[in-house]
């Protein structure tokens, strides 16, 4: 097995490499405004410090989101582009989890807690998880404080969080702030072995896109 994983959800463009039992390589770039230009060099990158080609890969690991519409289908676009021309499979996760999943396993949390990022528009996209990371009913999008209640006093982890730590008072200060391809690898992995669903490879935004045709709008075409 021989898994290529990235998520370009958050402003974190993140790819890893992972054999089955542990991740070969990986590289975390923060920068959102350029997904689509670090892509690609990030998965030639991590693949040589594997020592492998792109031929060598088994499966395809993308994040789905929630994320924001243009670097949400960066990834996306690209993971069905190599399922397409590898013919190997596509899996997906949501990018939520895969924070959770990071937090879990490296022993921040051992109970309750949730996961928010930055839904922009000074909004979240968030969920909440129960013991070893289960996620309880679907992520959502909403304002912090509309959520206030229901996360008082939880552990929290995420870019999301942090950005308001008055609404989400537990705040994990040491936790991930965006997601790692490492994470969602792994999570992957642990999946395929047990036989674990994945998501279907489209994109979970949420929210209709910032870009949309004007009210009112007139076509130009002759008659």
């Amino acid at each position: 097995m021989l898994l290529l994983a990235f998520d370009t959800a958050t402003p974190a463009v993140t790819v890893a490499v992972h054999d089955g039992e542990r991740v070969l390589a990986r590289s975390t770039e923060v920068d959102a405004r350029r997904h689509g230009e670090l892509l690609l060099p990030a998965v030639d990158r991590v693949l040589a410090e594997a020592g492998a080609a792109i031929a060598d890969v088994t499966g395809v690991v993308v994040g789905v989101g929630p994320g924001p519409y243009t670097g949400l289908r960066v990834g996306l676009v690209t993971a069905a582009a190599f399922g397409d021309a590898l013919d190997v499979p596509v899996h997906g996760l949501c990018t939520l989890d895969g924070i959770a999943h990071e937090a879990v396993r490296s022993g921040l949390v051992d109970g309750p807690f949730v996961v928010a990022t930055d839904a922009r528009r000074k909004e979240v996209y968030w969920a909440r998880y129960a013991g070893p990371g289960a996620r309880e009913g679907e992520p959502s999008v909403d304002r912090p404080a509309d959520v206030a209640e229901r996360v008082a006093g939880l552990p929290a982890v995420g870019a999301g969080a942090a950005l308001y730590p008055e609404v989400f008072t537990g705040l994990l200060p040491s936790g991930p702030e965006h997601v790692s391809a490492a994470a969602l690898a792994s999570l992957a992995a642990e999946r395929i072995a047990s036989g674990g669903e994945f998501l279907p490879v489209q994109p979970m935004y949420l929210r209709r896109p910032d870009a949309q045709v004007p009210a009112g709008y007139k076509t130009v075409l002759p008659r």
